[in-house]
């Protein structure tokens, strides 16, 4: 009997201990960092214990957010459109509609087509 590889889709990110890839230590770095900023807060406050569970949590969202995808399933209406996609490609995308303030610009190849003969026809 032969063995055959099932192809997987790992998009050439190398992996780094094993369970980061080069995309998750950034995140994950990230989300320290900005932990970090409350660290320097409560340890202000004398209380160093809840900074470095803020940088643990932070960590842990960055790291989430560039490893899990979101679920395929039909519950919400969320999910039915962007079941099986990266989290922080959902997020890059939410925030690029949010500063083209709600546009979507489409490019419509038959519509196209259509005016460009219409003009070549003399019409509108």
């Amino acid at each position: 009997m032969n063995s055959y590889n099932i192809p997987r889709n790992v998009k050439g990110e190398g992996r780094i201990l094993f369970i980061f890839s080069t995309k998750a230590l950034i995140y994950t770095f990230i989300g320290m960092l900005i932990g970090t900023v409350f660290y320097i807060i409560f340890s202000i406050l004398k209380m160093n214990t809840v900074g470095v569970v803020f940088v643990v949590a932070f960590g842990l969202i960055g790291f989430v957010i560039a490893t899990f995808k979101i679920p395929n399933t039909t519950a919400f209406e969320f999910t039915k459109k962007t079941g099986g996609e990266n989290i922080d490609d959902v997020i890059k995308r939410y925030t690029k509609f949010k500063m083209q303030k709600g546009k979507i610009y489409v490019y419509d190849k038959d519509r196209t087509e259509e005016k460009y003969k219409a003009k070549e026809e003399g019409g509108k």
